[in-house]
């Protein structure tokens, strides 16, 4: 199959995903320098919040989307072998995204939309911001129409047949995310567009954090589902040896995908506006989560050990040392585990009320997401974008070495980075600060953690620059060497000739996810309506 349509759509989300990355971590430098007082020139609250909200909309919304996107068409027609389904459409939903970030980087870089990533009412950004940021959601609700038709076109012309693990757990990712994104949609469509025209003067900002919180948990499994899959498809294959299970692979995003929905009031826990009982009945959805995150866990060493022993590994712990540590797909592997880890003890202390009260809008907090976000899934972008490169532009990776050197650089620089911003969480630092009085014994004891997370930001900004020459070195050189490989999915290591109906579908899935968002978020939304309240109405008027 002649792909190279696929190739040039896939290769074009990517770049501006990256571009969004790396001046994304630009930005993140001169926060932690802005916010540590070491440079007073640097002092300016306007500037730190116009670039905390950028940083926070390139890294969680552009780099993710555009990501996904690109990965998604690659995959799709690599594991499906068929074409992407109706291309101009595909470049359609490209460029109204691209359109929506343009739009929304004005008034971010001028200072009007400093409103953070989450743009919790009462603060207003300026209109081009939300109507920006729709556009990009909208583009993303194109990819997400794509694959499911190409998903289901596929089961159609292979009637009985298991759908490619890639595949299904993509589309698993594209019905997350159409779920996902109705929270904020409504949010932004009925409120904060129409409250930045001026066509409305209030709303409700209990409801407007009601329906983000619908959109807010979610979405960070949005982010990393692509890790996962890389996890499941590419990783075994890498280790030379076989998927553990296919069966429990599928089964691990179907929980993900269903009980990652209904679960997002655990950001709200000191809020006012949602009662107990549902913050426990959510609260309880979000231990449900660590499932599937164990589930994986157990099938990745699982996989790593298969093929740890097929390469001569002895002994209880002898296959470890066996593993292919110089492959960029098993090293990120193993280092995006070991963030996992202790990223994910971090959410448990999170999810856990009384401990949430602890750390709730502290440092804690922005330390927990990078390790997880900027942690985990970030450096299976990195894996996936290696793996594919060659692929995509036809040439050899310019530099393995350098690509080994800067995921551990990534990884050491995380590490430093976000250890300090949990320990400055424990000591009762608020996040979302931009500048520390250093004038009191409590205050002082914050500053070898500052320092610790300017050296930490240096590494990752420096491992960053590496990434991005590495990638546009193998693209625009002038090498003349083809490469000619192809994209590698694990087999299982039983392999599955047939599955039942709810392991290779997603319809009952669809209906049992309404179900529980009707459940989760049915009252908690309607109560706003129905309920007496005074001066402002729900919408706004």
């Amino acid at each position: 199959m002649n792909d190279a349509e696929e190739r040039k759509l896939a290769l074009s989300h990517l770049w501006v995903a990256f571009i969004a990355f790396i001046v994304a971590c630009f930005m993140g430098e001169y926060q932690v320098l802005e916010r540590s007082g070491f440079i007073p020139a640097l002092n300016s609250p306007s500037a730190y919040f116009a670039s905390v909200s950028t940083h926070g909309v390139l890294m969680a919304y552009v780099l993710t989307t555009f990501f996904i996107m690109g990965f998604g068409y690659y995959i799709a027609t690599t594991s499906l072998k068929q074409p992407v389904w109706n291309k101009p459409l595909a470049w359609g939903g490209f460029w109204l995204a691209l359109i929506g970030v343009v739009m929304a980087a004005i008034p971010l870089l001028t200072g009007k939309a400093s409103v953070l990533y989450t743009f919790y009412p009462p603060v207003v950004a300026h209109a081009a911001f939300y109507i920006g940021a729709t556009l990009l959601v909208v583009g993303s609700w194109v990819w997400c129409v794509i694959m499911l038709v190409m998903f289901v076109q596929w089961k159609k012309a292979n009637t009985g047949q298991p759908v490619p693990l890639a595949m299904f757990a993509t589309t698993m990712n594209a019905l997350l995310w159409l779920w996902t994104s109705a929270g904020v949609a409504l949010e932004v469509l009925f409120q904060l567009i129409p409250l930045s025209l001026g066509w409305i003067d209030t709303l409700d900002p209990g409801l407007s954090r009601t329906l983000f919180a619908w959109t807010l948990h979610p979405i960070v499994y949005f982010w990393l589902i692509p890790a996962y899959i890389a996890f499941y498809v590419f990783v075994p294959k890498q280790a030379g040896g076989f998927l553990f299970s296919d069966e429990m692979a599928r089964l691990a995003f179907i929980v993900l995908a269903v009980f990652a929905l209904p679960i997002g009031f655990h950001h709200l826990y000191m809020d006012p506006e949602q009662a107990k009982g549902w913050k426990l009945l959510h609260g309880i959805g979000t231990f449900v989560v660590t499932l599937p995150t164990l589930v994986t866990g157990f099938t990745v060493i699982a996989s790593l050990e298969i093929a740890g022993r097929l390469r001569g590994g002895k002994g209880l712990f002898g296959w470890i040392g066996s593993l292919p540590w110089t492959n960029t797909m098993v090293l990120s592997v193993i280092l995006s585990l070991l963030m996992l880890i202790f990223g994910g003890f971090g959410g448990v202390v999170n999810a856990s009320y009384a401990m949430n009260g602890m750390i709730h809008n502290t440092a804690w907090v922005p330390g927990h997401f990078h390790l997880i976000f900027a942690g985990t899934t970030v450096i299976m972008y990195f894996a996936i974008a290696y793996y594919l490169w060659p692929m995509l532009v036809k040439k050899p990776l310019f530099s393995s070495s350098m690509a080994l050197l800067q995921l551990w650089t990534w990884f050491i620089g995380m590490s430093i980075l976000t250890t300090p911003w949990h320990v400055l969480g424990l000591l009762g630092q608020p996040r979302r600060i931009s500048t520390v009085v250093y004038n009191s014994l409590l205050t002082l004891a914050w500053k070898p953690y500052e320092f610790m997370m300017i050296f930490g930001g240096l590494i990752l900004l420096g491992s960053a620059c590496l990434f991005i020459y590495n990638l546009a070195k193998t693209q625009f050189n002038a090498s003349t060497e083809v490469f000619d490989g192809e994209i590698e999915f694990a087999e299982p290591i039983h392999a599955v000739t047939s599955l039942p109906e709810w392991l290779n579908d997603f319809k009952i899935w669809n209906k049992v996810i309404a179900v529980l968002m009707a459940i989760s978020f049915g009252y908690p939304i309607l109560q706003f309506f129905i309920m007496d309240t005074y001066e402002s109405s729900s919408w706004g008027f």
